[in-house]
């Protein structure tokens, strides 16, 4: 290289690197566009609910808390103290889904908030990670699958078994079980069921009481908002916090908190990610109008005859976790069919799936567990609260998403909301 060409070389570099010196990132909400976002930057979140799980979430790789809210005063207090000053806050979650500062909304409330926040969230421009049970009703299900859509945000249901860990008592992740379903050794139709015997703990200490004393509400509470939408009744300790879940205005024991842990990825690997059970049958004593109860037996019946046991006594001793006409899978991947993972290894694996949230969100990709499939999964829950409230087996139309000839369990997919709430 002669001497001009060198200083020349040196010049250009020089005046490069002033140039990039010069460069800044600048936020999606400053350059203005829905769906804009610098490879670079974090996605900036807000979180409704900082009890203990919205607190987990806050390190979330990829993303940075910016507001959070809440109507306990004690919560925001815990948060605050985790995330530093800087953080926006408030107690009404509708001040936080307006900051033009917000990529996602993180809702991590009780399920009676849930279909409400989630479809203003998404009319707002917010994507949306939500805690389970997706919702608390099939009707706001489908509101929220309605606004997520209408409005093109991405939506992340917050139960991740069918994408990625240890799938509870079955001591393997869901992949594999997936890949068995598909590869047909099994044969069809499958039988799967979901209790103590293959793993799967009920959480029967969910369960209201039936005899509570109307008690203060402590000055760090804004009570009347916790409610939002439910119905007015007295405070009581035992109905807020941890404990709501015992009651049927705000959740449904442990079917509503671990249901749709369980019951998503069964809906997965069985390929019923677009429909519904057909029926669901209860056996279960008469439940209280106010207070979760337990049940003995859930069984929901899909249209090509595959069902989803739910014991919840224990009972089915020997029971497979899955059953089919040619074989059985028990937990850790036993089977009574013969040398059953040298076969299987012959077939195809799953079709690969977004599992990155952060990543989904960027490159405007549907997440794994969206706004549809969850909702579907979710569906089979409150399918099952749905019966047990009555005390009676039901039909269901997936198509419709309504019951058949049942004016009563109809009534209870869309519940009427203490005003001024609506979905």
């Amino acid at each position: 290289m002669t001497l001009p060409e060198a200083n020349s070389r040196r010049k250009f570099l020089k005046n490069s690197i002033a140039a990039l010196a010069g460069i800044t990132i600048v936020p999606r909400h400053v350059l203005g566009g829905k769906g804009y976002l610098a490879p670079s930057d974090h996605l900036t979140k807000g979180i409704i609910g900082v009890g203990s799980m919205g607190r987990g979430h806050i390190p979330y790789a990829g993303t940075k808390v910016v507001a959070i809210c809440d109507v306990e005063q004690n919560h925001l207090k815990i948060a605050l103290d985790k995330i530093g000053s800087t953080v926006k806050t408030f107690s009404d979650y509708r001040e936080l889904i307006q900051l033009p500062e917000v990529d996602i909304v993180h809702i991590a409330t009780p399920p009676h908030w849930h279909g409400i926040m989630a479809a203003d969230a998404a009319r707002a421009g917010k994507d949306i990670w939500c805690e389970k049970p997706m919702t608390r009703t099939i009707g706001e299900g489908k509101r929220v699958v309605e606004a997520v859509q209408q409005h093109g945000r991405i939506f992340r249901l917050n139960t991740w078994f069918r994408f990625e860990d240890m799938f509870y008592g079955m001591r393997t992740p869901v992949k594999p079980i997936k890949k068995l379903v598909e590869s047909g050794l099994l044969g069809w139709p499958l039988k799967v069921t979901v209790g103590a015997t293959t793993g799967y703990d009920w959480k029967f200490y969910w369960v209201g009481k039936t005899n509570l004393d109307p008690m203060p509400v402590p000055a760090t509470l804004n009570y009347d908002a916790w409610l939002g939408p439910a119905p007015y009744k007295p405070y009581n300790p035992h109905r807020v916090h941890q404990t709501f879940r015992g009651y049927w205005d705000y959740d449904g024991g442990g079917l509503g908190d671990m249901g749709q842990h369980y019951l998503d990825p069964v809906q997965y690997f069985l390929g019923k990610d677009d429909t519904s059970p057909v029926s669901v049958e209860v056996d279960a004593p008469q439940q209280h109008t106010d207070a979760v109860g337990t049940w003995r037996r859930i069984t929901y019946t899909y249209a090509d005859g595959c069902q989803i046991i739910l014991d919840g006594e224990g009972k089915d001793t020997n029971a497979a976790y899955i059953e089919g006409p040619n074989g059985k899978l028990y937990p850790g991947f036993r089977s009574d069919i013969p040398d059953l993972e040298k076969k299987l290894a012959a077939f195809p694996d799953p079709q690969p799936q977004v599992t990155n949230f952060v990543d989904a969100v960027k490159n405007r990709k549907k997440f794994a567990l969206n706004e549809e499939n969850g909702h579907r999964s979710c569906t089979i829950v409150n399918m099952g609260l749905a019966a047990l409230k009555l005390g009676r087996s039901l039909k269901y139309d997936p198509v419709k998403q309504e019951f058949i000839d049942d004016e009563g369990a109809n009534r209870l997919i869309d519940q009427p909301m203490r005003a001024p709430f609506v979905i």
